[in-house]
């Protein structure tokens, strides 16, 4: 058989580049993108050394030209893609001010890479992706993008609140389900997952989870079969709330 080919974006480092590690160890030839291509270089070099089947990519999902020579680049040294894995975010905020105190530069600076640049990833990587026989895409979200869960005083995210990254993450959830929706009668699937509270940089080293663990969730969701969920919002397998 023909193997699997999957980008991942964001993957020097953390849940990213576990998630190219676990996916090239499943016999996928890994994709691994980050925006600078020398960190990129080292990252995939560093998996390579452990006889993993893995490539360097350049991708800024904030940077329009990049991401189409991105993908003019697959293109031609692949022809298609079989895994999108959309791993790439930030969180921009001080998590000790008020909702009504962020600055607004930090609503825009976090939507542009959690919900845009996911957008004009997938759009510019669609065409390659219905060339597959059977894709897959996964957008790394956050538990923290439940409404349900913010509005439910008896829930362990009810008193904590980073607003614009997550409402990055309620609308990377609708982006998900709309785009599940609009492939539901092709071979694609598209799913949202939450990693955790995974010990990462961007958690200051802190969390309930290993980075392995964390990036399970995206790994299972890129590699289930044709009687997998299309359009759903999970952890480890167990259906999360919108």
């Amino acid at each position: 058989m023909t193997r699997k080919i999957a980008l991942v974006t964001g993957a020097t480092r953390g849940i990213g580049l576990e998630t190219a590690r676990q996916l090239a160890r499943n016999d996928v030839h890994v994709l691994l993108a980050g925006r600078d291509r020398a960190a990129a270089n080292d990252a995939a070099a560093k998996l390579r050394q452990e006889g993993l089947t893995v490539d360097a990519i350049a991708l800024d999902v904030n940077d329009a030209n990049g991401i189409a020579a991105a993908a003019k680049e697959v293109e031609a040294a692949h022809g298609r893609l079989d895994i999108l894995v959309n791993n790439a975010g930030i969180l921009a905020e001080d998590p000790t001010k008020k909702p009504s105190q962020q600055p607004l530069d930090a609503w825009r600076k976090t939507f542009d890479t959690n919900l845009f640049g996911v957008v004009a990833v997938t759009q510019a990587f669609l065409p390659l992706l219905k060339k597959s026989p059977a894709a897959r895409i996964v957008n790394v979200s956050s538990i923290l993008g439940s409404l349900a869960l913010h509005t439910d005083p008896g829930s362990g995210i009810y008193d904590f609140k980073i607003p614009a990254y997550d409402a990055s993450k309620s609308a990377l959830n609708a982006w998900t389900v709309h785009l599940a929706h609009e492939l539901r009668e092709t071979p694609i699937k598209v799913n949202a997952v939450h990693p955790g509270y995974v010990k990462t940089d961007m958690n200051g080293g802190n969390g309930e989870l290993d980075i392995p663990d964390g990036a399970r969730s995206s790994v299972e969701l890129a590699l289930i079969g044709a009687d997998g969920p299309n359009g759903s919002f999970s952890h480890l397998g167990q259906t999360l709330p919108w």
